[in-house]
């Protein structure tokens, strides 16, 4: 199951599912593998699917769906996957439920005291 915190407005994504689904009339832009930045993620309620998340991407407006009169009707996120810098990071972060992805080892989570010389 694909949760909403797990993306965000700007983020990169790996598109793991690019079939046509079914109950679709627009036709799916998706390739398989390749990374498209997300421009808009929330629900969405569809006639006969029902509510699911939905990622709308950059770079691919669908238009007004001519069966069902949606505008730039979202993809659903459960076909991607984010992609994250810190693999490491992200394994860890499945230990603790509720946390989308663990903070990247390069950034340091507190400062870091310097201990400064003393001047004779």
């Amino acid at each position: 199951m694909t949760y909403a915190h797990q993306f965000y407005v700007g983020q990169e994504v790996v598109c793991i599912d690019a079939k046509q689904p079914a109950n679709t009339t627009l036709p799916s832009e998706l390739v398989e593998q390749q990374i498209y930045k997300v421009r808009w993620v929330g629900p969405f309620v569809h006639y006969l699917d029902g509510e699911y998340i939905g990622l709308r991407l950059e770079g691919i407006n669908r238009g007004v769906c001519p069966t069902w009169g949606y505008v730039d009707p979202p993809f659903r996120a459960a076909r991607f996957r984010p992609l994250v810098s810190d693999r490491l990071g992200s394994l860890r972060a499945l230990l603790v439920p509720g946390q989308p992805l663990a903070p990247s080892v390069e950034e340091p989570r507190r400062p870091v005291k310097v201990k400064e010389e003393e001047s004779v």
